[in-house]
Parts: C-alpha cells; sequence; structure tokens
C-alpha cells in the first residue's frame, strides 16, 4: 500500500515521502497512529502544494542567511573577559560566548555550527572569525579585550 509519510519513521523513510508499505503495517499502524495517511490522489496533490511552499520557505531562509551574511562580512565584534597581567584569558572563550557577543553587537543570529572555530580563545587580541553556510563566507574581526 502506497502512503505519505507525516513525520521521520525510523527504517521506513522521511516526512513526505511517499512509501509502498505492507497493508497491515499501513491500516494497522501508521494510518492510525497519524504517522501516515494513504497515498490517494488528492493526497498526493496536497503533498505536491506542500513540498513546493517548502521549497519556496527555504528559498527565503537562505537568501535571508546570505543577506546576513554579507551584513557580517568585515564587522568588529568586541568582547571583554577578564584576563591575567600577560593577557592570558582566566577562562576560554568558545561558541557560547562568540555567538550572543555577535548578536548584541549586530543584530544578527548566527547558528553555533556556522562559526569556525577549531580551539577555546584563551589569550586577548584581535583574530579574524569566517561563518561558513554552505558555500558562502563571512569574515569578521573578534576583538577580545581584558577587563
Amino acid at each position: 500500500m502506497k502512503v505519505i509519510l507525516n513525520k521521520d519513521i525510523p527504517k521506513v523513510g522521511k516526512k513526505y515521502e511517499v512509501k509502498n508499505v505492507a497493508d497491515g503495517h499501513a491500516l494497522n499502524f501508521l494510518i492510525p497512529h497519524g504517522l501516515a495517511v494513504a497515498a490517494t490522489a488528492g493526497a498526493l496533490k496536497k503533498l505536491e502544494i506542500i513540498k513546493t511552499h517548502l521549497a519556496m520557505e527555504k528559498k527565503i531562509q537562505e537568501d535571508s542567511l546570505f543577506k546576513n551574511l554579507q551584513l557580517l562580512d568585515g564587522a568588529k565584534i568586541e568582547i571583554i573577559e577578564k584576563a591575567n597581567a600577560q593577557g592570558h584569558l582566566f577562562a576560554g572563550l568558545h561558541k557560547e560566548q562568540i555567538i550572543p557577543a555577535i548578536k548584541k553587537q549586530t543584530g544578527l543570529d548566527v547558528l553555533p555550527e556556522f562559526l569556525v572555530l577549531d580551539k577555546p580563545i584563551k589569550e586577548i587580541g584581535e583574530r579574524i572569525f569566517e561563518v561558513k553556510v554552505q558555500d558562502k563566507l563571512a569574515k569578521f574581526t573578534l576583538i577580545v579585550k581584558k577587563d
């Protein structure tokens, strides 16, 4: 029996996929639990509309994200942290501390997985960082100052 999945189901398929499953599995488990609907002509037409809408939303999100990357490119982000006399920070700076500083100073939301940071920052000074989304890249300067 052909069904359209409403959710990701392990070992069956992903959301909005049309799958051919055993009749008993579809009628006794998937459909009653709301995990799938029968793949009728009307349901398939509705699925195409949903997929088109999702593709448009994804395109809008990507365009917005790339605009944000352009705004971030060349920006200077300043963070003030406690450090000793030699300029070593008492606690290393991680993505979790850098992301809020980017948001506060530029107003841009950047997801932590897009920020390229190999290891925590442990000294004051200027560093150039990259935010990489797919094949697009933005570089900004992070200035760590002593408190």
